[in-house]
Formats: structure tokens, sequence, C-alpha cells
């Protein structure tokens, strides 16, 4: 493959990752916030659902979103050759 070509599978391949991640954020940033009263129908470890996914459960998807994203992007810089040393 030539370098112009990889460039542009790397940033074809990054582009799509960063649509999906930031997909995944919108959701559990914005979306399960507005839906939470229905949530609450719903209980998880004692606690109302909406309730537990706006105070705890957003920032546990969170922190898994990133180490995801970070091993995501680094599997795609080794296959496209432009992984740090």
């Amino acid at each position: 493959m030539t370098d112009s070509s990889q460039r542009v599978v790397h940033w074809a391949r990054t582009k799509r990752l960063m649509i999906i991640t930031l997909t995944i954020w919108f959701i559990f940033s914005f979306a399960v916030h507005w839906i939470a009263d229905s949530l609450n129908a719903f209980s998880f470890l004692g606690f109302p659902l909406g309730y537990y996914m706006a105070a705890q459960g957003s920032e546990v998807i969170f922190v898994i979103l990133i180490f995801w994203f970070v091993r995501a992007q680094q599997k795609i810089d080794q296959e496209t050759g432009f992984a740090e040393e």
C-alpha cells in the first residue's frame, strides 16, 4: 500500500470509530437522561434504573468507553502502519 492509500484507510477507520464512540456517548449523556422517568419502572441494585443510570451508570460507561476507544484506535494505528513505537 502506498502512503497515500494508507492515510485514506487510516482516516476512514478512525472516522468510523469516532462516529460510533460519539453515538454511544450521546446515548448515555443525553438520551438516557431524557428517558429517565420511563426507566424508573425498572430497578437495579434496589435503585430505580433511571436514577442509577443518571447518577452512576453513565460515568461507568464513559470510563469503559475511553478504554475501548484507546484500544480500538491503537489497533487501527498498528494495522495501518501509523502506530507509535
